[in-house]
């Protein structure tokens, strides 16, 4: 028997599926979606967020940017709960960071990522909502000429209640967008909605299934050329020359060039042909200062900064110092945190048209605000002069965010072909050479404890790179507090889940030319695991449970101690597991949320692997909009998180990384990932986020599980560079 192997597209697989048991029907509008046209164009809107068709169709706008996460049903939600919208006819675009500045930013801002899609826009969704309503309303009762205290409006009707008149929305919208919007609105008080808190499916699902959905891989358009593009693989390398001539009359290559001072491209007819020329041109590097860089070498640094004495305090209180050095005994442990890629499944990439006049740009970001002063910047243009269509992310996780160097590499490469539009593509390996890393640290913790084995004094030295100093970011008095993620002083943000008679966490900040940047879940990742594993080390240290040592530390927190209640109540923490199986806990707080997740593992004695049987985790995000797209973040967040804790590791080898491809930086597979059982408790008061802080209990929930399994002490991650067979 012979098999013939091709290769094949995602959308040709779908669409040769249908030889089978599977029928898709496709519609895949290229043009449309390249010209960056908006559903609603030439239809009068009723205000900056709501526009109505009259076949009743409802376009609702959302600024914040669609990467999985489920953003854009969630805003959706809200403002259609405001609008009292029949939900059945809601869809969704993204208006432009053009059109909000044009605007006076009237969308607000475009930035998604922090998990604040929601909580920092809901207020403003909402009265976009509650206006639309009203402007609706009161269009119906203008034309019937009754007061609009009379009439009220519920999936996408209104209704003159005196007279049993109603009209539909459609019909009254142009109307609606010709009135003058009312100053002030009121909200809906939370016990009324009947959208928000449902279980309401995602509006990006079918698309998304059948294939349908335009990513920024996908853009098409009428003469357009495609770019491949090799940077200089060590962290502060040059070109120093290449020979163009060796490749320039390959077939369908355009044109070969220098982009900036440490890249070269190739643009040629087809994406492959620029790349494959690419590959085959010699080129020269200037590998610069850090070309004997190692990751030895940057660890050494941060493990003398543990000691060293200059640090910034992130939160104190008592004097920890004095009260560890007079305990009747002290607990001292290293753990280290690796450097980690994104690794979006889409890799970086932009379509760009520029002539002297206007730059366009199409691209996957989560801010589009931020993309467009990158346009403006690298195109010589004023950003009045400049756009940015967003496309849907095939993965995002902060690696489209902050940084945009991508884009700016578009723009260049287009200034060399006035007038063409030119579609920049990152090879994977590009990706992974040239990433905007999750920071590497290390972090030394020590507890004083009296006669008694209480905790009295603890000191959490963090040594390692800081963010905002990576992307340039402005640091007050050296202090990053991004760093003190989980470990702030009680309050809304990140706030440390237990109280200490004395208490010091300090940063010796440190950064090697390895660029960082926010990955999911950031500094709260594995400031989660230096701080969760050392109490666990506490508490067997002095022969207490586990639960019990956290629930006399955190009597002063009540809500960190409700979620970790929750999950140890469903887990069944107070009884036996079954054989073979052990239990790990972890709890924090960050992006505004409290999370906790007791883990269940087994371990192989003979061959030492770990298999994580069991995860219950609990949020309480303060409200929950969508609880069935919560449930899939916990579980996607899980997958992320495991996946770091298990195989994920970035290496530094004579400044470059050694991390290539997914055969080198692995990720969780199917019959790795554990059962999730989801616990969402919003407890109301607040808005918090849910994208990001679950993930950060993934990792040391496990890590707890495996010592009480082998009393082995995992403290520097990922798991794969550690046996747990049975000595």
């Amino acid at each position: 028997m012979s098999a013939a192997v091709h290769s094949v597209s995602r959308r040709g697989f779908l669409k040769g599926a249908a030889a089978g048991s599977l029928v898709v029907a496709f519609h895949i509008p290229f043009e449309a979606a390249a010209q960056g046209a908006p559903a609603s164009k030439g239809i009068p809107e009723v205000n900056a967020w709501v526009v109505v068709k009259p076949d009743d169709t409802i376009i609702i706008r959302i600024a914040r940017s669609e990467m999985g996460q489920g953003t854009l049903t969630g805003l959706a939600q809200l403002v259609a709960e405001e609008l009292d919208a029949d939900w059945s006819k809601v869809t969704t675009e993204y208006p432009t960071p053009g059109q909000n500045l044009a605007r006076k930013r009237v969308w607000g801002s475009f930035s998604t990522g922090g998990s604040r899609g929601i909580r920092e826009s809901h207020d403003l969704v909402r009265k976009g909502g509650a206006t639309a309503r009203t402007l609706l309303v009161q269009a119906a009762a203008d034309a019937w000429k009754v007061p609009s205290s009379e009439c009220v409006a519920a999936v996408s009707v209104i209704t003159h209640e005196a007279s049993g008149r109603s009209i539909s929305y459609g019909k009254v919208a142009e109307a609606a967008s010709k009135l003058t919007p009312p100053a002030e609105v009121m909200l809906k008080d939370p016990k009324d909605w009947k959208l928000v808190g449902k279980r309401l499916a995602r509006l990006d699902t079918v698309d998304k299934t059948t294939g349908a959905q335009i990513y920024g891989m996908d853009i098409k358009m009428p003469g357009l050329l495609n770019a491949a593009i090799k940077d200089c693989p060590v962290f502060g390398g040059t070109v120093k020359s290449f020979d163009a001539a060796a490749i320039e009359k390959r077939p369908g290559v355009k044109k070969v060039f220098k982009v900036g001072d440490s890249a070269v491209a190739v643009v040629a007819d087809t994406w492959w042909r620029a790349k494959s020329a690419l590959d085959a041109l010699p080129i020269e590097w200037d590998k610069g200062p850090n070309a004997n860089l190692s990751s030895k070498d940057v660890a050494a640094t941060l493990k003398a900064a543990l000691d060293a004495p200059e640090a910034v305090v992130g939160n104190a209180n008592g004097d920890a110092k004095a009260a560890i050095k007079s305990a009747a005994r002290t607990i001292e442990a290293v753990y280290s945190f690796p450097w980690l890629n994104h690794a979006t499944m889409e890799t970086m990439n932009a379509t760009v048209l520029w002539t002297p006049e206007r730059c366009e740009v199409w691209t996957p970001t989560q801010n589009g605000e931020a993309a467009l002063a990158a346009a403006s910047e690298a195109a010589g243009l004023p950003a009045a002069k400049c756009e940015v269509y967003k496309m849907h992310l095939g993965g995002g996780f902060g690696r489209r965010g902050a940084s945009h160097d991508w884009v700016t590499q578009a723009v260049k490469i287009a200034r060399e072909m006035p007038g063409t539009p030119v579609k920049l593509i990152w090879t994977r390996e590009e990706d992974m050479l040239h990433g905007r890393y999750h920071p590497i640290t290390q972090c030394k913790l020590t507890a004083g404890l009296d006669a008694k084995g209480n905790v009295t004094a603890l000191h959490m030295r963090i040594a390692g790179q800081s963010i905002l100093a990576s992307l340039g970011m402005a640091i007050k008095d050296g202090k990053d507090p991004v760093v003190f993620q989980g470990l702030n002083a009680p309050g809304p943000e990140a706030s440390i889940g237990y109280s200490f008679p004395n208490l010091l966490v300090d940063h010796a900040m440190r950064n090697p030319p390895v660029p960082a940047g926010f990955w999911r879940g950031v500094n709260l990742n594995q400031n989660t695991i230096y701080l969760e594993c050392f109490i666990d080390e506490i508490a067997y240290a002095t022969k207490q449970d586990p639960l019990a040592l956290r629930r006399k530390l955190m009597a002063e927190h009540p809500k960190h101690l409700a979620v970790l209640n929750a999950v140890a109540e469903k887990a069944g923490w107070s009884k036996p597991a079954k054989k073979g199986v052990y239990r790990g806990l972890a709890q924090t707080m960050g992006f505004g949320s409290y999370v906790a997740a007791c883990a269940e593992v087994s371990v192989d004695q003979k061959t030492g692997k770990v298999k994580i049987l069991r995860i219950v985790a609990a949020t309480d995000p303060g409200y929950a909009v969508n609880p069935q797209q919560i449930e899939a973040q916990i579980e996607g967040s899980f997958v992320y998180g495991l996946s770091a804790a298990l195989y994920g590791e970035c290496t530094l080898k004579d400044g470059q990384m050694e991390q290539t491809n997914f055969d080198t930086y692995p990720v969780l597979k199917l019959d790795e990932m554990p059962k999730v059982e989801s616990i969402i408790m919003p407890s109301g008061g607040f808005w918090g986020g849910v994208g990001e802080p679950t993930i950060a209990v993934a990792a040391p929930a496990v890590l707890n599980a495996i010592f009480a399994a082998t009393g082995k002490r995992i403290r520097d991650l990922p798991l794969k560079n550690h046996s747990l067979k049975k000595a």
